[in-house]
């Protein structure tokens, strides 16, 4: 455990360094980003029949696929990540702060990704002006689609505010170790600034952090989202009271598996032992595991109420999905994830920084293919055949694969252009742990040393 003082130099490093592998990540990332859109282009040329998608029915496959699917995952991946940050902030979770950012860095990310599906799977982009926001005063009653676009620029707005008002703080203390180069940028974020403004941003973002909260189950992730598929009687495999806490947990899962990704690269990047401490990692992994459990207890709670004595609709739903390989596949990595976090609950000596990495890697990808499954799924068992023809199979296409790709590649992006304007770890935190850290060995030996899981770093 390293007991280094942070400093404000630690967490300006991001920004006044310049390496190679910056460089090299920042070229695999664009590529990855200009491939995408390369294909995007062809299939804004040629239509959506270039994809894997067609019309239900006749067509002999499912109109939503990997493009609604990855955007489930990444408004999950999203939601959750704000969340988590409100949390810090709402519950007094000092020990988390060094990766509140990173979780509203995720955030705005995530949305923008889940906003440029949107505009893929629309066919053309103009829609969006001439079907939605042309007629929002009539499709805001009655559009899913509107819905969808309502929720998620009012997050992204919710989001940009809470960060824009934090940063406000640190640039203004930092402003003489920060590039001139971004003078412009940093004048525009501290327009009007003086320190009696403080508490009072203080207040605004603990009342910003409590609407997140509260909005969260009601209108986001456990609201607006799932809504758009349970609600429909005709397709048993969607409609179900439960879908808004499942997609709530697996937001929350995605999401913290998604911020310690992002927290152990800074740290191997940057040399933030000593901010982003193991101890940070073992707490992460400890709610990591908390909502594991309570995904795989909403799934059961749906399988056994689809399977036992059901309606045959529903049964058949059911089974079929049960019975897919890579459900069970996906079930598998989630479970494998929990016993792995209990297992080094019980024992810290189990416990490492790769490990934990392993296990978001691993939920991250239990959660993407869960996504794609329950919506491809939901379209081959409806209720009522409106064809004669059975719906064929369906593979995601070379392009929506590259869709995936490109959007790792657009999120991984805004991290590394971001890092190099503002801090990527709030002024608070460092100033929370060079205030505790004095208190370190004190609290170390109050601490029984079968419980090395929770000594403070």
């Amino acid at each position: 455990m390293s007991t280094k003082t942070p400093s404000e130099a630690d967490i300006l490093r991001p920004i006044n360094t310049f390496t190679k592998k910056y460089i090299a990540l920042f070229g695999v990332c664009a590529l990855a980003l200009g491939a995408f859109l390369v294909a995007w282009a062809y299939q804004l040329q040629k239509g959506l029949v270039v994809t894997g998608l067609s019309d239900w029915g006749t067509g002999g496959g499912v109109t939503w696929g990997l493009y609604i699917g990855a955007f489930i995952w990444w408004v999950g991946i999203a939601h959750g990540g704000i969340i988590l940050s409100a949390a810090v902030r709402l519950l007094g979770m000092d020990r988390y702060m060094p990766v509140a950012r990173l979780a509203e860095l995720l955030t705005i990310a995530g949305l923008s990704a889940a906003g440029f599906y949107i505009l893929v799977h629309m066919g053309r982009p103009d829609r969006m002006v001439t079907s939605v926001l042309g007629h929002y005063h009539i499709t805001v009653n009655n559009s899913p689609l509107v819905w969808d676009v309502t929720v998620i620029t009012a997050y992204f707005v919710l989001t940009a505010t809470y960060l824009a008002l934090t940063l406000r703080y640190d640039i203004t203390r930092l402003r003489d170790q920060l590039p001139d180069r971004f003078e412009p940028i940093y004048k525009f974020m501290t327009l009007g600034y003086s320190e009696e403004e403080d508490q009072i941003i203080e207040r605004m973002v603990w009342w910003l952090a409590l609407a997140i909260i509260i909005m969260a189950p009601l209108l986001l992730h456990g609201g607006v989202i799932p809504w758009l598929f349970a609600v429909l009687p005709g397709m048993p495999g969607w409609f179900s009271a439960v879908q808004g806490p499942q997609f709530l947990t697996i937001a929350l899962t995605s999401a913290i598996s998604g911020v310690i990704l992002v927290a152990a690269a800074f740290r191997r990047a940057y040399d933030w032992d000593h901010i982003m401490t193991d101890d940070v990692f073992r707490g992460l992994l400890l709610w990591l595991g908390f909502f594991c459990l309570l995904f795989l207890w909403l799934q059961l709670q749906q399988n056994v109420v689809g399977l036992f004595k059901a309606p045959l609709n529903v049964l058949h739903a059911q089974e079929a999905t049960l019975g897919h390989p890579l459900y069970l596949l996906s079930m598998g990595m989630v479970f494998g994830t929990l016993v792995y976090i209990f297992s080094q609950a019980v024992r810290p000596s189990l416990f490492t920084r790769q490990r934990a990495m392993v296990a978001g890697v691993l939920v991250l990808t239990a959660t993407l293919i869960e996504k794609l499954l329950f919506v491809v799924e939901g379209f081959y068992h409806p209720t009522f055949m409106i064809y004669e023809a059975t719906p064929g199979e369906y593979f995601p296409s070379a392009i929506e694969w590259l869709s995936l790709v490109g959007t790792v590649g657009l999120v991984t992006l805004i991290f590394l252009s971001v890092s190099k304007v503002v801090p990527v770890v709030e002024l608070h935190a460092v100033e929370h742990l060079r205030g505790d850290h004095g208190h370190g060995h004190e609290q170390e030996s109050a601490h029984d040393s079968a419980s090395e899981a929770e000594v403070k770093a």
